[in-house]
């Protein structure tokens, strides 16, 4: 008894570490433009306030559609709210958390955008805080935000894009075969050009996989960042640069987890033993 509640809590101390990373910031920069409470809609073409236009990919961009449902994207307006694979898409999209976001309730929060500085760059940004699903569900909220930061200092057209994840409690709505937020066809989270550049993360439409409660959730994890729950592409040159090795957890995160590993090994092992 003693060995399982050790176990348990050690996990436990895992989870609470990171999701008290905090990667969402400056959610009050993008709060100029609301999207009103609905379900599949989309902003009209909005600027990004850059001074240069972007370089995604060999095609320049100085406006975007802001979608609803977890995306930006160049072209047109995206009500789609099954998430889709990146990797074989036709179409420019940068996704943070791709899924059938629903904030007709007024327990949830809504979509917010817009232009503004920050450390001295021109940026772009949107917040979904603590935003339902479909159809009109509030009783699991999620809370991301993308940034697009303007970065000429490194060359004309270069920008950054920023993933942060604060909390994800729910993956599907039921339109897309979800039940109470969970399983049928789960968030995506990536980016395409429309042809053959794209990243698609990890877990991306399977079933729990970006949730709080898993280890692979979106919070635990970092790409070019030391903050838990932030994922940093540098895009420089129309293309996506290396990562510079800030991509893995907090060393401290990581001797938890470790730990944790180990001793639910070992009660698997005990368990096992009859």
């Amino acid at each position: 008894m003693k060995f399982n509640k050790l176990a348990l809590t050690v996990a436990s101390l895992i989870l609470a570490s990171s999701a008290m990373a905090g990667a969402v910031h400056d959610a009050s920069l993008f709060t100029t433009n609301t999207l009103a409470r609905n379900d599949d809609s989309s902003t009209g073409l909005v600027s990004m306030g850059f001074t240069n236009p972007a370089n995604f990919f060999g095609t320049t961009y100085s406006n975007l559609y802001v979608n609803n449902n977890g995306n930006v994207t160049f072209n047109t307006p995206l009500s789609t709210y099954t998430p889709f694979g990146l990797t074989t898409n036709s179409f420019p999209i940068i996704a943070p958390f791709l899924a059938d976001v629903d904030t007709r309730n007024a327990a949830s929060g809504v979509t917010q955008y817009g232009a503004s500085t920050l450390g001295g760059h021109n940026v772009f940004g949107v917040n979904w805080l603590n935003v339902g699903y479909y159809s009109n569900q509030a009783d699991k909220l999620n809370s991301f935000q993308l940034i697009l930061t303007e970065r000429a200092d490194t060359g004309l057209g270069n920008f950054d894009i920023e993933f942060n994840y604060d909390q994800i409690l729910w993956e599907t709505g039921s339109a897309s075969g979800g039940v109470n937020g969970f399983g049928g066809t789960p968030a995506a989270a990536g980016y395409t050009d429309g042809g053959a550049n794209d990243f698609e993360f990890a877990g991306s439409r399977t079933t729990l996989a970006f949730l709080d409660s898993n280890l692979t959730g979106l919070i635990h994890g970092s790409r070019d960042s030391n903050t838990l729950g932030q994922y940093i592409f540098n895009v420089r040159n129309g293309t996506i640069a290396p990562p510079d090795g800030n991509n893995v957890p907090e060393p401290a995160t990581l001797a938890l987890t470790g730990l944790a590993l180990a001793w639910m090994a070992a009660l698997r092992r005990r368990v096992n033993v009859k």
